[in-house]
């Protein structure tokens, strides 16, 4: 929209004027106005149900679940996405290492994504610094993209390959055993 100035004399209420709005310009605005309140209207009523959180992270379970408080309680985390190796399995341990030493004790949001088939929340977990839990063990090789749960998700497809090609953490391996083929052997 422009503005006009009018002359020094006048009052200050009375120094700028809009310029009239055409009949476009008030469609336009009319339809903005429409999709913003549709906008605000699904966040309030979908944010519920997947509502972010923050917390300090008090334990960790394993390398791909985790404990924060949250209300008073502490509950149970399973970072989405990503399945990192069993804690008998080869890398296990260092997969939990890893989870530890960036983020025990630190305040973090979670980002919910649901809950899976045992109750807990299923999140991405963010620090301070902006980092991605998730997005980091699988870019430090701890871990796999789960494609059967995160199956869109390319930032996490493209860190794999990376961290693959560049033989990091358990890709030193040559045939790593993913921990859903590890899990299914042991039942």
């Amino acid at each position: 929209m422009k503005w006009k100035r009018y002359g020094s004399t006048e009052k200050r209420s009375n120094i700028i004027k809009k310029k009239e709005l055409s009949t476009p310009q008030i469609l336009s605005g009319g339809t903005v106005t429409f999709f913003s309140t549709l906008t605000v209207i699904l966040t309030l009523v979908l944010s519920p149900a997947f509502a972010d959180f923050s917390g300090r992270i008090v334990g960790v379970w394993d390398g791909d679940t985790i404990k924060v408080t949250h209300n008073g309680k502490v509950e149970k985390i399973r970072l989405y996405g990503i399945d990192c190796p069993e804690k008998a399995q080869p890398f296990g341990t260092k997969a939990k290492q890893s989870t530890s030493a960036i983020v025990f004790g630190k305040d973090v949001t979670i980002m919910e994504h649901g809950h899976d088939k045992y109750t807990r929340t299923l999140a991405e977990v963010l620090l301070p610094d902006g980092m991605n839990l998730n997005q980091e063990l699988v870019k430090q090789g701890w871990c796999w993209w789960y494609r059967q749960y995160a199956p869109g998700d390319t930032v996490l497809e493209g860190l794999e390959r990376d961290a693959r090609e560049g033989r990091t953490g358990l890709w030193v391996d040559p045939q790593p055993v993913p921990p859903w083929e590890w899990r299914k052997r042991r039942r």
